[in-house]
């Protein structure tokens, strides 16, 4: 399916007109400035491959940013799949916290110091796999191609439409 070049919008082949901001679809003219909708995005001054690195640098606080500002496809794709996935990696580490304090508090208690263990042991290699996972994320984005995470991937490519 082609894009709108003016707002990114995805388009028919049968269409002259973008419905949305009403560039040609054929020409690569600069969206129209009269519609609120077609202002350029705020990352409309980035390259789509270091706008789709910059969706990880921050893991999901920088991809709720460019899920919000920028309309490209890649970018969205990108903003979608950092959003997920580290916002979910986020929210298991909290779990692991939570639960390797209280295992700490409630050592005295039966079998807390070995359910405190166990979850910094797991937070521990979880924080290695965050770390090869952004690393990977934001080499492949910067490369300009659309990496696919195992199971987020197509989460994120479907929410990013």
């Amino acid at each position: 399916m082609p894009f709108c070049s003016g707002c990114g919008t995805e388009i028919g082949t049968d269409v002259s007109f973008c419905p949305k901001c009403g560039a040609p679809s054929g020409t690569a003219s600069a969206p129209r400035t009269d519609s609120p909708a077609a202002s350029p995005s705020a990352g409309a001054g980035l390259e789509e491959n270091v706008a789709g690195l910059l969706c990880y640098v921050l893991g999901w606080v920088t991809g709720l940013i460019f899920l919000l500002i920028d309309q490209r496809p890649f970018v969205r794709f990108h903003a979608m799949q950092s959003l997920i996935t580290f916002g979910g990696f986020h929210a298991i580490q909290l779990v692991l916290i939570f639960g390797g304090v209280m295992g700490g508090f409630a050592s005295a208690m039966s079998g807390g110091f070995l359910f405190g263990m166990i979850s910094f042991l797991v937070y521990g290699v979880l924080s290695l796999a965050i770390l090869v996972a952004w690393i990977i994320c934001m080499v492949k984005a910067f490369q300009g191609q659309k990496f696919k995470l195992p199971i987020v991937g197509n989460i994120a490519e479907n929410f990013a439409k």
